[in-house]
């Protein structure tokens, strides 16, 4: 697979996610910290050359050779990875993790139509795609349209007031602006 962006940057980190998603072994996956950091030269290797298109068409063989070799282990890393992750969402919201052995309580979520537990889906209208439930509703914008950055525009209220509170997290007052054009204009009045 080849890249072309304008961009190097995205190029790279598009290049970088396919082989990390591939090439996902972790160190306890070796018998020895050598084996795991020559794993870690390979890799790295084929991601530069293909970055800078070194080989392009040997790196594409050898990585789909891995693929082919590697799938059960890639998707069971990639599985270890995803519950890790689940695990460590569950933890920031104080909720425990769910460590599902046996699978009969988790037969809804498998056709995509849950009871409505947290993790799991439900239904919405008739006909329509499910819905995650035991999330909080996300806000709607208010407002303008955006910018031609992709900004969402505000009002000039609402900038002043963002200009406000951004002086005041890094300190800066009206207050102390005030005291020192005061302590500068008398300051230069009274030198002896």
């Amino acid at each position: 697979m080849v890249v072309s962006s304008s961009n190097p940057h995205n190029k790279e980190i598009s290049i970088r996610k396919r082989i990390a998603s591939i090439f996902n072994k972790r160190e306890d996956d070796f018998a020895s910290l050598r084996e795991y950091n020559d794993y870690l030269e390979e890799v790295e290797d084929m991601t530069f050359n293909l970055i800078e298109g070194i080989d392009v068409p040997l790196i594409e063989a050898k990585i789909a050779q891995y693929q082919e070799e590697n799938a059960e282990q890639i998707m069971i890393n990639r599985a270890r990875k995803a519950e890790e992750l689940a695990a460590a969402v569950a933890a920031s919201k104080g909720n425990p993790a769910q460590n599902d052995t046996d699978g009969a309580s988790n037969q809804g979520s498998q056709t995509g139509y849950g009871t409505g537990t947290q993790g799991q889906y439900a239904p919405t209208i008739a006909g329509g795609q499910p819905r995650p439930t035991g999330m909080a509703t996300q806000p709607v914008p208010l407002g303008g349209g955006f910018d031609f950055q992709g900004y969402p525009v505000d009002d000039e209220e609402m900038m002043k007031l963002r200009a406000e509170r951004g002086g005041r997290a890094g300190g800066w007052s009206a207050e102390l602006s005030k005291k020192r054009a005061l302590d500068e204009a008398f300051g230069s009045i009274w030198i002896n």
